[in-house]
């Protein structure tokens, strides 16, 4: 009778099961990567929206103290140089909001107004709408729709 010898073989590398393990955690980390950086986009496009607004709230103050007590579009703000040419466009897109405003002139009857409107191009680039105007220097905010004066404040 003949015995054969099984001679033990050393085993090198992974096995498929450990492969995929690896590749598994690889795929969670990367998962939590990628929203991590969506909500900290998000959040800078905000914040940087909220400095636009209060930037553009000042310029349009300037302006009307130095024109004749009237507010100014944002093709008259980036013209005098008071903004600079990321506000240009008809409507301007920055930091991945839509700004919107709204100049209303001056009447017999009525002083000169403005509304101005920020809204997230995307869902990605931003959440929340904001909304500021003339009558009151503060910023309102829906997370929901277009916000407006009736909105709670920032």
């Amino acid at each position: 009778m003949k015995r054969s010898h099984r001679v033990p073989r050393c085993e090198r590398g992974f096995t498929l099961i450990e492969l995929m393990i690896v590749i598994a955690i690889i795929g969670i980390l990367i998962g939590a990567a990628v929203i991590g950086w969506k909500t900290a986009q998000r959040s800078a496009n905000e914040a940087a929206t909220i400095q636009n607004l209060k930037t553009i709230a000042a310029m349009q103050i300037q302006y009307y103290n130095t024109h004749s007590r009237t507010f100014a579009t944002f093709d008259q703000l980036v013209k005098e140089q008071m903004l600079s040419s990321k506000f240009d466009g008809n409507p301007p897109n920055t930091d991945g909001y839509v700004l919107t405003m709204k100049v209303t002139p001056k009447t017999p009857t009525a002083p000169t107004s403005y509304t101005l409107n920020a809204d997230p191009q995307t869902d990605s680039s931003g959440k929340r709408h904001f909304y500021i105007d003339s009558t009151d220097g503060s910023i309102h905010v829906n997370p929901d729709q277009a916000a407006g004066p009736n909105d709670p404040v920032q």
